[in-house]
């Protein structure tokens, strides 16, 4: 019988590599940084890129910039002109997250705003004039999941696309009995979504968990 271990090997040796300061910053992640899962790695990196070149905003928006690595695969991906601003709660990882962005040949195409997402966006929204994004990938605090598609919802255009990481955490969204207060939250946000008459849903098994949404107006 095949384990999801090989099916999950096979499946990376059939895709892209990714570029090598991709590669590069996954191995500082996990010899110099806490929880090391966080960082997206190969097989979501390239489908973020993928579907950013799919969508090809000119507007992106990413709540929770963790190293840098998944800001650097929609980068990545922008159309010629496109720009990327990405929100980080955590201070100290500012200087490591520059860093890895000064490294990339996309980083002048990104933005870091450090600071919590409910101060960060509507600063956002009055500078650039209320222009809505094109696409935005929410992967921040679990337990705040729906309070935060809630601020970043309306900053999409009609037709925007919002990823949202992490929707079915190692599959404790099927406990209802939980009362571990991540899962509880993103519960919340997956039973929300999918009845929500603003927006189209798909959630795909993707590593831990990957929901497209499509803002219909």
């Amino acid at each position: 019988m095949v384990t999801p271990g090989e099916l999950e090997d096979y499946i990376e040796a059939h895709t892209t590599p990714e570029p090598e300061n991709l590669r590069a910053l996954e191995r500082r992640v996990n010899l110099h940084l806490l929880y090391p899962r966080m960082c997206s790695g190969k097989l979501q990196g390239r489908v973020l890129s993928m579907l950013t070149s799919m969508i090809s905003p000119l507007r992106a928006l990413e709540i929770g910039t963790y190293a840098g690595y998944s800001a650097l695969c929609i980068a990545e991906g922008l159309p010629p002109g496109g720009h990327l601003d990405t929100v980080e709660i955590d201070d100290e990882m500012e200087d490591f997250i520059r860093h890895e962005f000064a490294q990339s040949p996309y980083g002048e195409r990104i933005t870091l705003h450090i600071g919590d997402a409910g101060d960060v966006l509507p600063q956002l929204a009055f500078a650039t004039g209320f222009q809505p994004y094109d696409m935005a990938y929410i992967d921040a605090n679990k337990r705040i999941y729906l309070e935060t598609y809630e601020q970043v919802l309306p900053l999409l255009r009609p037709g925007g696309f919002l990823l949202a990481d992490n929707t079915l955490w190692d599959g404790k969204v099927l406990d209802g009995e939980s009362r571990d207060a991540q899962t509880r939250g993103l519960m919340a946000f997956n039973d929300f979504v999918v009845s929500d008459p603003r927006v189209s849903v798909v959630m795909l098994p993707l590593r831990d968990g990957l929901t497209l949404i499509r803002k219909n107006s």
